[in-house]
Protein backbone atom coordinates (compact mmCIF):
# COMPACT_ATOMS: atom_id res chain seq x y z
CA UNK A 1 0.00 0.00 0.00
CA UNK A 2 1.45 3.34 -1.04
CA UNK A 3 0.80 6.30 0.66
CA UNK A 4 -1.98 7.42 -2.14
CA UNK A 5 -3.54 4.28 -1.12
CA UNK A 6 -3.69 4.90 2.63
CA UNK A 7 -4.92 8.44 1.70
CA UNK A 8 -7.92 7.28 -0.45
CA UNK A 9 -8.67 4.39 2.29
CA UNK A 10 -8.76 7.20 4.88
CA UNK A 11 -10.84 9.47 3.53
CA UNK A 12 -13.37 6.70 2.14
CA UNK A 13 -13.51 5.19 5.74
CA UNK A 14 -14.23 9.28 7.44
CA UNK A 15 -16.06 10.57 4.63
CA UNK A 16 -13.36 13.37 4.52
CA UNK A 17 -11.79 14.57 1.56
CA UNK A 18 -8.03 13.53 0.18
CA UNK A 19 -6.69 16.23 1.04
CA UNK A 20 -8.13 16.70 4.63
CA UNK A 21 -7.03 12.67 4.83
CA UNK A 22 -3.44 13.79 3.93
CA UNK A 23 -3.34 16.41 6.28
CA UNK A 24 -4.34 14.27 9.14
CA UNK A 25 -1.51 11.70 8.06
CA UNK A 26 0.48 13.88 7.44
CA UNK A 27 0.10 15.40 11.38
CA UNK A 28 0.23 11.83 12.49
CA UNK A 29 3.44 11.28 10.92
CA UNK A 30 5.19 14.26 12.11
CA UNK A 31 3.78 14.51 16.14
CA UNK A 32 5.41 10.48 15.89
CA UNK A 33 8.88 11.99 14.35
CA UNK A 34 8.89 14.66 16.96
CA UNK A 35 8.23 13.00 19.95
CA UNK A 36 10.85 10.17 18.89
CA UNK A 37 13.27 13.13 18.29
CA UNK A 38 13.01 13.37 21.81
CA UNK A 39 13.50 10.07 22.89
CA UNK A 40 10.10 9.38 24.23
CA UNK A 41 7.63 6.34 22.81
CA UNK A 42 4.67 6.56 21.15
CA UNK A 43 2.28 3.82 22.02
CA UNK A 44 -0.97 3.01 20.11
CA UNK A 45 -3.19 1.04 21.92
CA UNK A 46 -4.58 -1.86 19.71
CA UNK A 47 -1.59 -1.05 17.31
CA UNK A 48 1.61 -1.07 18.74
CA UNK A 49 4.30 1.14 20.05
CA UNK A 50 7.13 2.94 18.27
CA UNK A 51 10.10 3.67 20.22
CA UNK A 52 13.72 4.89 20.09
CA UNK A 53 17.23 2.03 20.36
CA UNK A 54 20.35 2.56 20.76
CA UNK A 55 23.17 0.99 19.07
CA UNK A 56 26.61 0.45 20.38
CA UNK A 57 29.40 1.24 18.42
CA UNK A 58 30.94 -1.56 16.25
CA UNK A 59 33.87 -2.13 13.91
CA UNK A 60 32.92 -2.63 10.42
CA UNK A 61 34.97 -1.76 7.34
CA UNK A 62 35.05 0.34 5.00
CA UNK A 63 33.11 -0.50 1.80
CA UNK A 64 35.45 1.10 -1.02
CA UNK A 65 38.68 0.33 0.82
CA UNK A 66 38.01 -2.26 3.09
CA UNK A 67 39.98 -0.56 5.64
CA UNK A 68 38.61 -1.07 9.19
CA UNK A 69 36.75 1.81 10.56
CA UNK A 70 35.09 2.18 14.09
CA UNK A 71 30.55 2.48 13.48
CA UNK A 72 29.65 5.30 15.70
CA UNK A 73 26.95 4.82 18.16
CA UNK A 74 23.72 5.81 16.90
CA UNK A 75 19.72 5.89 17.73
CA UNK A 76 17.23 4.14 15.42
CA UNK A 77 13.77 4.46 15.27
CA UNK A 78 11.60 0.76 16.57
CA UNK A 79 8.33 -0.73 16.26
CA UNK A 80 6.86 -3.03 18.66
CA UNK A 81 3.18 -4.04 17.15
CA UNK A 82 0.57 -5.09 19.63
CA UNK A 83 -1.32 -8.43 20.51
CA UNK A 84 -4.02 -6.91 18.68
CA UNK A 85 -2.68 -6.36 15.73
CA UNK A 86 -0.81 -9.89 15.48
CA UNK A 87 -3.77 -11.46 15.52
CA UNK A 88 -5.48 -9.27 12.84
CA UNK A 89 -2.62 -10.47 10.97
CA UNK A 90 -2.78 -14.05 11.28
Amino acid sequence: MTRADLVASMAAASGWTKAASDRALRALLASIKTSLKRGQTVPLVGFGTFSVGRRKPRRGKNPRTGQPMVVAAGRTPRFKPSKELKRAIR
